[in-house]
C-alpha cells in the first residue's frame, strides 16, 4: 500500500504541474469561457474524485460496502479520464489540439494511475469480504496504510483487524 500512496502523491505532483502549466498558462482554459466549459466541468469532477482519494486513502480503511464504493470511485476516475481525452480534443481544436508535451504528461499519469491500481487491488478481496465496520481508521498514514502494508501478500495489521472484525 505504501507504494500505491507514493504513486498517488506522484500523480498529484504531475497533475498539479499539468494544470498549472498546460491548462492555466499555455491553453488559458478559464479565459476561453464557454468553449472550455465542458473540459473544466470534467476537471472539476476529477478533482472531486482525487480529493476523496487524497483525503482518505492514507488514513481510512474502506471495508465491506465502502470498499465497493472505493472501487466505483476508482472506476469513475477512469471513465472521466477517457471522456476528458475526447473533450480535450474538441475544446482545443482552435489551439491546434493538445500540446505534445501535455499528451505525454497524460500518458505518464495514466501509467502511474494503473500502477497505483495494481498495488491497491490485491487487498480489495479481503476488504470487500468484511461487511462489518463500514470504515476503520488507520493512524499510520504513509508509514502504514489503510488497505494493507504492501508486504507482498504477507498481510498487514489493517487486514488482520478487518478479518477479526468479520469473524466476530
Amino acid at each position: 500500500m505504501r507504494t500505491a500512496l507514493y504513486l498517488l502523491c506522484s500523480l498529484a505532483i504531475l497533475g498539479g504541474a499539468d494544470t498549472l502549466y498546460y491548462h492555466e498558462w499555455r491553453a488559458r482554459l478559464p479565459a476561453m469561457g464557454r468553449r472550455a466549459r465542458s473540459e473544466l466541468e470534467l476537471h472539476a469532477l476529477r478533482d472531486f474524485v482525487y480529493a476523496v482519494l487524497f483525503s482518505t486513502l492514507p488514513w481510512i480503511a474502506w471495508r465491506g460496502a465502502w470498499a465497493i464504493a472505493l472501487a466505483v470511485l476508482l472506476l469513475a476516475e477512469i471513465v472521466l479520464t477517457l471522456w476528458d481525452f475526447v473533450v480535450e480534443d474538441w475544446v482545443r481544436k482552435s489551439l491546434g489540439g493538445l500540446y505534445p508535451g501535455e499528451r505525454i504528461m497524460h500518458a505518464v499519469m495514466g501509467i502511474l494511475y494503473g500502477a497505483m491500481l495494481a498495488y491497491l487491488l490485491p487487498n480489495f478481496v479481503d476488504l470487500v469480504e468484511c461487511s462489518h465496520a463500514a470504515v476503520g481508521i488507520s493512524n499510520s498514514g504513509l508509514s502504514g496504510n489503510a488497505l494493507g502494508d504492501g508486504n507482498n501478500g504477507r498481510g498487514s495489521a489493517c487486514i488482520r483487524v478487518a478479518r477479526l472484525v468479520c469473524v466476530v
